[in-house]
């Protein structure tokens, strides 16, 4: 079955900077497309990045240039590199392949 172990969630000041990995198994990584999504407080889930198995990117508007998707078919493993963040961006954030979701990581932003 299809799993999915997001880590790398923290405490961290406005400007600073996290890492979110997501490590995969029970399907063929390097062949789908995968995605972090977010959830705010209150909010509903957002769209945060996508990356295709040709390694194109896609963003949401919120993080271009401060967030940056990759993956290492190796490894089985997503990332997310999540530069100058800011109070907005605090959240769980999901890795997500088709139907198949993460248990999340907590980011929160705060001085």
């Amino acid at each position: 079955d299809v799993q999915l172990q997001a880590s790398g969630g923290g405490l961290v000041q406005p400007g600073g900077s996290l890492r979110l990995s997501c490590v995969a198994s029970g399907f063929r990584f390097s062949s789908f497309a995968m995605s972090w999504l977010r959830q705010a407080p209150g909010k509903g889930l957002e769209s945060v990045s996508d990356i295709m198995n040709d390694d194109r990117t896609a963003y949401a508007d919120s993080v271009k240039g401060r967030f940056t998707i990759s993956r290492d078919n190796a490894r089985n493993t997503l990332y997310l590199q999540m530069n100058n963040l800011q109070p907005e961006d605090s959240g769980i954030y999901y890795c997500n392949v088709g139907s198949a979701w993460g248990q999340g990581t907590q980011v929160t932003v705060s001085s």
